[in-house]
């Protein structure tokens, strides 16, 4: 005859070994997915969208950040502005647009920081 405890080890036994066969189909279904590696992209939308900016960032309204146009707006008189960009968006940064901070992108190559900067100074 089994106790109230065994019945309950038995429960959560189950429950682990149903949890581990979830997560293992999930992982047979991304490893049925193809990886591509990333391509250099234009300084555009297209370059935006493939580094997440997109995620925190549209053109015209803020988002989690503000918008481009508005960041394009702030930065247009500044001869420094495309360095600064782009070292915030590789960097991070906070305060410059309110109390949430832009989480650092280590995965944008400085290359593609000052193309994107370069970029985000052109919409008007």
């Amino acid at each position: 005859m089994m106790t109230k405890t065994m019945i309950a080890r038995t429960a959560t036994r189950e429950r682990s070994l149903y949890r581990i066969a979830r997560t293992a189909g999930a992982l047979a279904a991304l490893a049925a997915v193809p990886w591509v590696a990333p391509q250099p992209a234009e300084a555009s939308e297209a370059l935006a969208r493939q580094r997440s900016c997109l995620n925190c960032h549209a053109l015209e309204r803020k988002i989690v950040g503000p918008g481009f146009k508005q960041v394009a707006a702030r930065y247009a008189g500044r001869a420094d502005a495309a360095a600064y960009l782009a070292e915030k968006i590789v960097k991070g940064g906070a305060g410059a647009w309110g109390p949430v901070a832009m989480a650092a992108n280590p995965h944008v190559s400085k290359e593609e920081a000052a193309r994107l900067a370069a970029w985000v100074l052109t919409l008007k």
